[in-house]
């Protein structure tokens, strides 16, 4: 057995806005530790740990935006998102439930509170994960896929513990999500008490999220509610307990290993490639959508 050690556990930064809707930590890639190449192929991570929004008749978020060059990945705990984009793209997403947005070769979008959460108010807990594309398919036409709870994928773990499959391929079943690249994204679900082993693919950059309660990694270290664990890419074994119930966020990716230029919102391979994007959002390229 090759175990997969942990390289480092990281408590919740200070929390950020974006927008006013989205109260972040930002995990990828401001943490020292953390950068675009060592978290290769994921290049950002706010984290909004569960927040109380009291109601309000105006639906908070973040106003029309551009992306280019990789997807995002919104996956609700708790609140709903409205999300809106250039290409047509578009939806509302509740609890368990994953937006998948690819930006590809340029897209506006804009993502808010749902109206309904909004006017009632209530507890908001997301994560948003930026990942990026491969230079092959960076100019890709965009497009939106909406991940109900229903598609995704129960997968039963070692010791009763079970995960909720999004992306990638574990224990011969294969989640809901199309990537670009080889990417596992699921949630492991622990009741108190259990323990559970997972068998990544050693090389992989891996790292986990304690969206709730408290676990022990390798019966040898303790991360409680809204950490983040990397673990090293050598070795392909480690075990989960969970001290009181648990959802933990499991993400691993084969790195690209591709040159990163990344300014605001656009991720690219050269600077050149970078001026290109600004122009084309500047020139009204990446299309038209309403405030």
């Amino acid at each position: 057995m090759n175990i997969k050690q942990i390289e480092k556990i990281v408590a919740p930064p200070p929390v950020h806005y974006v927008g006013d809707g989205f109260r972040v930590h930002n995990f990828i890639p401001s943490t020292p530790g953390l950068d675009m190449r060592r978290m290769d192929p994921f290049i950002l991570l706010d984290y909004n740990s569960k927040h109380f929004f009291p109601p309000s008749d105006r639906p908070r978020g973040v106003s029309v935006h551009p992306h280019k060059g990789f997807e995002t990945v919104t996956i609700a705990y708790k609140g709903g998102v409205a999300h809106h984009d250039s290409s047509g793209g578009g939806g509302v997403i509740g609890e368990g439930e994953v937006q998948w947005m690819t930006a590809g070769a340029g897209v506006l979008h804009k993502e808010y509170h749902e109206s309904n959460f909004s006017k009632a108010g209530g507890y908001f807990h997301m994560a948003q994960l930026w990942v990026n594309l491969p230079a092959a398919h960076k100019l890709t036409p965009p497009k939106y896929q909406h991940i109900t709870k229903d598609k995704i994928v129960k997968v039963a773990l070692p010791g009763q513990a079970h995960a909720l499959l999004i992306a990638g391929e574990y224990l011969g079943h294969k989640g809901p999500a199309s990537t670009f690249s080889p990417i596992l994204f699921m949630n492991v679900v622990l009741a108190a008490g259990q323990q559970t082993q997972l068998n990544l693919i050693e090389g992989d950059t891996t790292a986990l999220v304690v969206v709730e309660g408290s676990i022990e990694i390798n019966e040898s270290q303790t991360a409680g509610t809204d950490h983040f664990i990397l673990m090293e890419r050598k070795g392909e074994t480690f075990s989960l307990r969970a001290n009181d119930d648990a959802i933990v966020l499991v993400m691993s990716g084969q790195p690209l290993n591709e040159p990163i230029a990344a300014q605001g919102p656009f991720v690219m391979n050269t600077r050149a490639e970078l001026m290109e994007a600004y122009e084309e959002f500047r020139t009204g390229k990446f299309g038209y959508l309403e405030e």
